[in-house]
């Protein structure tokens, strides 16, 4: 069986920078989704992390298993009762100039009435001492399809920062 992808939404932030992404107005004709994400932060540390949120929901409804490296060390953890998800770090403003992060966003059934499960991996871009790389496995309680997906951070995001939306087709 085929994976089709589509391109629903690409986003990019422009000079002034952008305190969010959003995707509004999402189709409910696909299997699965996909968020691609290349980002840079204006967060004055070097990694910075970035948070979505389902449908406008700010409730306790999110939970996430996370396992994570910087370069000198690793850590793994969980919570829950979160009012978003969690989801990849970003390069900071004090990360080498001019590089940008990569993140991958994996959404199965968003279209379905029970919970969703989100599967994120990331990696930030540093000449320096530092670079992380995060896995993370999220839930969303919600049981309603996904009409629309805010991603926000610590700070603004960057110029040029991208991110696209795909759905996915079984067929």
């Amino acid at each position: 069986m085929a994976n089709t992808h589509t391109l629903i939404q690409s986003v990019t932030v422009g000079s002034a920078g952008a305190a969010s992404i959003e995707f509004g107005s999402i189709p409910q004709t696909y299997t699965d989704l996909m968020l691609v994400v290349s980002g840079r932060s204006v967060y004055a540390a070097n990694a910075t992390a970035i948070y979505m949120r389902f449908n406008n929901d700010t409730g306790t409804n999110y939970s996430r298993r996370r396992l994570h490296g910087s370069g000198s060390s690793v850590l793994n953890g969980s919570s829950t009762d979160n009012s978003l998800i969690m989801s990849v770090f970003l390069d900071g403003a004090s990360s080498t100039a001019s590089v940008f992060s990569n993140a991958s966003v994996y959404i199965p059934n968003y279209a379905g009435s029970t919970q969703k499960s989100v599967s994120t991996d990331s990696a930030t871009e540093n000449n320096a001492t530092e670079a992380y790389t995060t896995f993370q496995a999220s839930l969303w309680t919600g049981t309603a399809a996904i009409t629309s997906i805010t991603i926000l951070g610590d700070a603004d995001f960057a110029q040029y920062t991208s991110a696209s939306l795909y759905g996915i087709k079984n067929s």
